[in-house]
């Protein structure tokens, strides 16, 4: 998979922030957020999915039609997280962020893969299953910073998604912070780009 970076070298990076894009998107539509974000000392690392999804249905559709795509979209999370901490950045100074589908994407893989990450970031987004799934994860992420913004009523991502998601990762043990925006179209707003900046800012 194609892989974009904007911003600092890993190498003596302050920090880094995985950015995933949503369905037909692409890694150098969704790296142009690390212009807005603006934190120099950062790098920005953008994975692009194959033909622009990471995963071919909803993500309220049973898991298992979206295998074996959406375990190989966790698989490349991993890499190029594994990318970032091999460079000696530690898990703490990463962000995971994403936007739609990318933000459903990047909620998964933290609440599957729980450590004390820097931060979360979900544009639109919330935990993978069909309304009804009683979501259980192992492992603590206390100390991660989580940010949830989206538009209500979202056509893609229903509000009580997005508060749910809230609620688990809070009792997983991350710091959660989540914002409704009524009426918001299906965009990052410079709203959500304003509190990603407090939640970098803290990180760093």
């Amino acid at each position: 998979m194609k892989l974009q970076r904007r911003g600092h070298e890993l190498a003596g990076a302050a920090g880094a922030m995985i950015l995933l894009h949503g369905r037909g998107g692409s890694a150098e539509d969704i790296i142009g957020l690390a212009a807005a974000f603006d934190f120099p000392g950062v790098a920005y690392l953008a994975p692009e999915a194959a033909g622009h999804a990471w995963y071919p249905y909803s993500f309220l559709s049973p898991l298992e039609q979206n295998q074996p795509a959406l375990t190989t979209a966790l698989e490349r999370v991993a890499q190029v997280v594994d990318d970032v901490t091999r460079a000696g950045i530690p898990r703490e100074k990463l962000v995971i962020a994403g936007f739609s589908q990318g933000a459903c994407l990047a909620s998964e893989f933290v609440a599957r893969n729980p450590a004390h990450y820097g931060g979360l970031i979900a544009f639109t987004g919330g935990l993978i299953g069909p309304p009804g799934t009683k979501f259980q994860y192992a492992g603590s992420i206390e100390g991660t910073r989580a940010f949830l913004g989206s538009g209500d009523p979202d056509a893609h991502v229903p509000w009580q998604r997005v508060q749910e998601t809230a609620d688990i990762l809070g009792g997983m043990g991350a710091e959660v912070t989540l914002q409704r925006y009524p009426g918001m179209p299906h965009t990052v707003s410079r709203e959500e780009i304003e509190q990603a900046k407090k939640l970098l800012a803290a990180v760093l």
